[in-house]
């Protein structure tokens, strides 16, 4: 009597073939690499992220009240996840850039955790910026949450920049505010010179970050798709697997 092959381990088989064959991987992370973590996801059915909907960046700029309420939420946010970590999928692609099997990260999330797990800046690619600390809009000066924090609770007013006066705000990409351009023309120069694209819980729906798996399967590189739910690209992956990332990535790392 035969026996049927082990899905999960034919997925995994094949990925670690994908890799073996690869000269030039690139990776891209969503949310889903940092739930088991505790941040939470902005779309999941109870988000706390529905209740601390980030301000429009229009809105923000216009209105000191806008302000205030953005940087109330910023830190209600900041303090449910406070106390994450990497997790064993944030650790296996840190491992994979390390071993240079991958060439850098490329990220929709603003946790800080791709660093915390031993990437450097140079490593990770930040579509919609960084959560962990703030930037002056104007002069661009880097302003650290922990004063921002202190001052703002002491005052109940938003911070402005110490240099230049200028509106200061968390060093993430809000809705209606332009994408960072030197950080987009790198991940599409990734993408397009990959050969084999690695999508990590990812929903692929917010855009211009989610065309970047297309349009480097389009010019030749295999995808691959490890998210627990269904995606827009499943169609086109090479490789879909639908399973929790920290097992599949934990996996992968332990075996190259």
């Amino acid at each position: 009597m035969s026996v049927m092959p082990d899905p999960f381990e034919t997925s995994i088989a094949s990925l670690l073939r994908f890799i073996g064959e690869s000269r030039r991987m690139a990776g891209f992370t969503g949310a889903g690499i940092s739930t088991e973590s505790g941040v939470p996801d902005f779309r999941s059915p109870g988000s706390p992220w529905m209740q601390n909907k980030p301000i429009p960046f229009g809105l923000f700029l216009e209105n000191p009240a806008a302000r205030r309420e953005a940087w109330r939420r910023k830190f209600t946010m900041d303090d449910l996840y406070r106390d994450a970590r990497p997790t064993r999928g944030h650790a296996a692609l840190a491992s994979l850039v390390a071993g240079g099997r991958m060439t850098a990260v490329i990220t929709q999330n603003i946790d800080n955790l791709h660093q915390a797990s031993g990437l450097r800046d140079d490593e990770v690619i930040e579509l919609h910026g960084n959560g962990s600390y703030a930037t002056c809009l104007s002069c661009d000066r880097r302003h650290e949450l922990a004063d921002i924090r202190l001052a703002f609770e002491a005052s109940g007013e938003p911070p402005v920049c110490k240099s230049c006066g200028g509106i200061v705000k968390s060093a993430t990409i809000s809705f209606g505010q332009a994408m960072p351009q030197a950080k987009l023309r790198a991940a599409l120069t990734l993408s397009l010179e990959s050969d084999l694209f690695l999508v990590i819980g990812s929903s692929l729906v917010v855009h211009p970050a989610a065309s970047l798996p297309s349009l480097a399967k389009e010019n030749g590189a295999r995808l691959v798709i490890v998210n627990r739910e269904p995606t827009p690209l499943d169609g086109q992956a090479d490789l879909v697997i639908a399973g929790e990332i920290g097992p599949v990535l934990s996996r992968i790392a332990s075996e190259l």
